[in-house]
């Protein structure tokens, strides 16, 4: 028997989803952690901002709690949300203030709301 095409497209839709998620969750895990090990680029990005290492740390742990929350089906749809709006002030941090390439940021900010939007949560 042949299955529905929105059951079909439903799976399709789950298992982009799911790939997204795990590749964005590794992403995130990363960057966190170089910013907690005091990294050169995050520290003379806080420097170039003027803001206080504290700032550094904050953002870690945000990427950190959206990488986790990637991973627990119900709150995916925010986490990316999340995820998304952060990635949003790294393009701007770029664009306007430190300078360097703002594509790896404009790649994570499209996946975290494709990830947003096949979950089905929009702020």
């Amino acid at each position: 028997m042949l299955e529905s095409d929105g059951t079909v497209r439903s799976r399709w839709r789950l298992r982009v989803a799911w790939t997204l998620q795990v590749a964005l969750a590794a992403v995130f895990v990363f960057t966190a952690s170089r910013k907690f090990m005091g990294h050169p680029v995050p520290v003379a990005t806080m420097e170039a901002l003027g803001a206080g290492q504290w700032l550094r740390i904050a953002i870690g742990v945000a990427e950190l709690a959206g990488a986790i929350g990637l991973l627990v089906p119900r709150l995916a749809g925010l986490a990316a949300s999340c995820l998304a709006l952060l990635m949003l002030g790294a393009v701007g941090t770029h664009l306007l203030v430190v300078g360097g390439s703002a594509v790896p940021a404009l790649v994570l900010l499209a996946a975290s709301a494709a990830v947003a939007s096949l979950r089905g949560w929009r702020p």
